[in-house]
């Protein structure tokens, strides 16, 4: 009995020990149930970093190229078929009859997120052979009324693109 009143005696004295651990350990761990969360300004940094500004999710294209199903292809069918349509236009006049020595001219073509095209001749620093002024009103004469182009997207966002575009003028 004796041993019986020792033990129980120990057992509180442990017992008010593992209450008081208990209690401690409760009241410090509150803090690892609080998350942190990370600002809006963070997050905005870190997403921001992660888009690649250089491409486009979607290239433009045309109406008939939105028919096909992977993005490469219908990319290429709208580069084409911009192409051809430039080389018509440009065909009706007499552009390759007075610069015969002009067999290509790089467009710089911008197409805008309201579906608008611009179109800009690139010629060489030093050209001198022809005159760049009739040329690039020639152009801007005959590169009108194209078909709706649907803008680049970046995000789901229409967005601004400029790419060049050799033009082929004389086909011999």
């Amino acid at each position: 009995m004796y041993f019986y009143k020792i033990l129980v005696e120990f057992k509180n004295k442990a017992l008010r020990y593992y209450y008081f651990f208990l209690l401690f350990t409760i009241f410090n761990s509150c803090q690892y149930f609080e998350k942190q969360v990370p600002s809006e300004k963070e997050l905005l940094q870190k997403e921001l970093k992660a888009i690649n500004w250089k491409e486009v999710d979607e290239y433009p294209s045309f109406v008939d190229c939105d028919k096909l199903d992977e993005k490469i292809q219908r990319q290429q069918c709208f580069f084409d078929s911009l192409t051809q349509l430039i080389q018509e236009k440009l065909q009706l006049d007499t552009l390759s009859a007075l610069y015969p020595e002009l067999d290509t001219i790089e467009v710089k073509v911008t197409v805008f997120p309201n579906s608008k095209m611009q179109f800009e001749p690139q010629f060489p620093k030093d050209s001198v052979a022809y005159d760049t002024i009739k040329i690039d009103s020639i152009l801007h004469a005959r590169l009108i009324n194209f078909p709706k182009v649907n803008p680049a997207l970046k995000q789901g966002i229409p967005v601004k693109t400029q790419f060049i575009l050799p033009v082929i003028i004389k086909v011999e």
